[in-house]
């Protein structure tokens, strides 16, 4: 038992030196378009190195930003643990949302217990729009990437549909449904910036995933088939309910996540409020190799780039795409897994 941990120790280690690695070329790549592309390099790598540390408003922000990835990095690896892959979060962070923030307006008489309901409902439509790509999977044997990206691309557009349209509150400027009541709005923290109690949720979440996938006897079931699907199927396990559950709980994570935004940011469904989120939640798992532990720290590295970069734009002559860049160059690196692997003896293996 001591060498198991001792060799699980080591490789805790060489995963962390690989992207430490990582971490530091991709930081080192924005030093060098730092000076390749600005006029002032040394305040545009001041403002992007300290801009996100500077007072508790630029702080709370920056950790505002990391909460909705913390939920897709979630679901991301919930989907991974068990053998599936989920494209679809763009759509599913808007259907959580906006579905949350129909069903604050509609249950504004039930007080807490309707903002419970709401964000759970939606959660469970976007946990449904996912676990169609499971059940389809189960059925016809089809890609769950290919049914799970179709499907959301096919929400956005709805979505954008029934908030420009029916449900679009026309007091603002903004294209956006009317907000949700005052009372079912997640307290704010650090003000004045926008960080609200979401953030406690989040982790609350990471806690709750990892106790499920390594406390749990269907946590332990989902996971072995996620390694060894005829080990488990040889083993008794009903593998055909974990080719939908994992996706349906990942599409569950993912509308939490867009709930969360409009309950502790937004206050109500803007158009396209989304956008990115999604493909970031994908970045983060696999910064964090679908480690619930490790997606808190890979959500605030991913936050901590865009808010250094959008710091760096206001306030020098570089553009946002900075951020773009440097998180490609995390992307690509985390994806090879050369460097990931750098470290392990034997060229990589375990």
């Amino acid at each position: 038992m001591n060498k198991r941990k001792a060799k699980n120790l080591q490789v805790w280690f060489e995963d962390a030196l690989g992207m430490t690695t990582i971490i530091a070329i991709s930081l080192l790549g924005a030093v060098v378009l730092s000076f390749w592309l600005s006029k002032t390099p040394g305040k545009t790598l001041h403002y992007f190195f300290l801009g996100p540390l500077q007072n508790m408003y630029y702080l709370g922000n920056m950790l505002n930003g990391a909460i909705p990835l913390i939920f897709g990095g979630l679901g991301v690896s919930l989907a991974m643990k068990g053998g599936t892959f989920n494209l679809g979060g763009e759509g599913q962070i808007y259907a959580g949302g906006f579905v949350a923030t129909l069903c604050a307006l509609l249950f504004e008489p039930l007080g807490i217990l309707g903002a419970v309901l709401a964000l759970l409902i939606g959660a469970l439509t976007a946990g449904f729009l996912s676990g169609l790509s499971g059940y389809f999977r189960m059925k016809w044997n089809t890609s769950e990437m290919i049914t799970s990206f179709l499907i959301s691309n096919a929400v956005l557009l709805v979505i954008n549909y029934l908030i420009a349209g029916p449900f679009m509150d026309t007091s603002t400027n903004l294209i956006a449904t009317r907000k949700i009541p005052e009372a079912f709005r997640l307290k704010a923290i650090l003000q004045p910036s926008n960080l609200s109690s979401a953030l406690f949720w989040a982790i609350l979440a990471v806690v709750l995933v990892q106790i499920y996938l390594f406390k749990t006897k269907s946590g332990y079931e989902l996971r072995l088939c996620g390694n060894n699907i005829n080990f488990a199927r040889y083993g008794g396990i009903d593998v055909r309910r974990y080719e939908v559950l994992p996706m349906f709980l990942s599409g569950a994570f993912y509308g939490l996540g867009g709930g969360m935004a409009i309950f502790g940011t937004y206050y109500a469904c803007i158009k396209e409020f989304s956008t990115g989120m999604g493909w970031n939640g994908l970045a983060v798992a696999l910064i964090a190799k679908y480690k619930p532990s490790a997606v808190i720290p890979a959500a605030i590295f991913f936050s901590y780039i865009e808010s250094g970069a959008r710091n760096a734009m206001i306030q020098s002559d570089v553009t946002f795409e900075l951020a773009s860049v440097v998180q490609a160059f995390v992307f690509f690196l985390v994806s090879s897994e050369v460097l990931l692997h750098l470290f392990h003896p034997k060229g990589g293996s375990r």
